[in-house]
């Protein structure tokens, strides 16, 4: 077990995508024979059998499912390793924030404008992604920081410092009737005819079942949204990004949102240290009345 390597669990995942040896051994730029060879080797070092070898072709069995999960699980690990020591050797690089672009606008640039101030700060690196992608950079190593939101996003590993508490809003078509509200509940807003809420991904990557447009992306929901085929639930400061042909209006039983920021529980990095301390004092600001 402890001869594993890193390129047992690539080898494995090649053929697990790909389920033919022939097409795998290409992905990886080797022939055939060694690669074979090298699952066996792995089967046998596990004690289990990870492939069926049929008439049909190649399939996994329980135990190659598990694996699959398991290979992903230490690749990124070693990956994430690599990032982190890389960056640990040049102490005067860039910290790399992750956040949903349009999230959170006003807390961040706040925090980016105190970091700019602080001397025991590094430099910040804003990396912009889509929805529930900071927990995969977090753990990927690409980034150092994230802006996350409690409960909605994947907190588990992370240490986290709240900045902001907030309410949701809808973000509906300015033309709709619903515009005119100045406030609503979601039970008002769960059935409208030819207006569906949109669904967002679970934690799971799975979507809940509902009649909205499944949607990953703020510019693709934003147009849904100016057509008048969607409707949305949002932290309020997320609106940032919010369209002309758009209008939020307050949902007031929807759940508060609390803004986070996540890093990797049990980091030693001063840099990340001292970013935490400073998204605390942020935080506590915001308390303020």
């Amino acid at each position: 077990m402890s001869d594993l390597e890193t390129r047992d669990f690539r080898y494995f995942l090649a053929v697990a995508d790909e389920l033919h040896f022939g097409r795998a051994a290409d992905l990886l730029g080797i022939t055939q024979p060694p690669l074979s060879r090298a699952i066996q080797q792995l089967e046998s070092r596990l004690g289990v059998k990870l492939f069926e070898r049929n008439r049909r072709g190649v399939e996994l069995t329980d135990a190659g499912r598990v694996l699959v999960s398991e290979a992903h699980t230490v690749i990124d690990a070693v990956e994430a390793a690599a990032h982190r020591t890389r960056r640990a050797g040049s102490p005067r690089g860039p910290l790399v924030l992750a956040t949903k672009a349009g999230a959170s606008l006003e807390v961040l640039q706040r925090l980016l404008g105190e970091a700019a101030q602080r001397s025991d700060v590094p430099d910040v690196e804003v990396l912009l992604c889509e929805v529930a992608e900071q927990a995969a950079l977090l753990r990927g190593g690409r980034a150092d920081v994230a802006i996350m939101h409690r409960p909605v996003d994947d907190l588990d590993g992370f240490d986290t410092e709240e900045l902001l508490v907030e309410g949701q809003v809808a973000i509906v078509p300015a033309g709709h009737f619903l515009a005119a509200r100045t406030q609503v509940t979601l039970a008002e807003i769960r059935d409208i005819p030819g207006l569906p809420l949109a669904r967002w991904p679970k934690l799971d990557g799975s979507y809940p079942d509902g009649p909205g447009p499944e949607v990953r992306t703020q510019s693709a929901i934003a147009q849904l949204v100016a057509l008048g085929k969607a409707l949305l639930v949002i932290p309020a400061s997320s609106r940032a990004w919010q369209w002309p042909q758009h209008v939020a209006i307050p949902v007031t039983d929807a759940v508060s949102i609390t803004t986070v920021l996540a890093w990797p529980a049990g980091s030693r990095s001063a840099g990340i240290g001292a970013f935490g301390r400073l998204a605390a004092e942020v935080g506590r600001s915001e308390e303020r009345p």
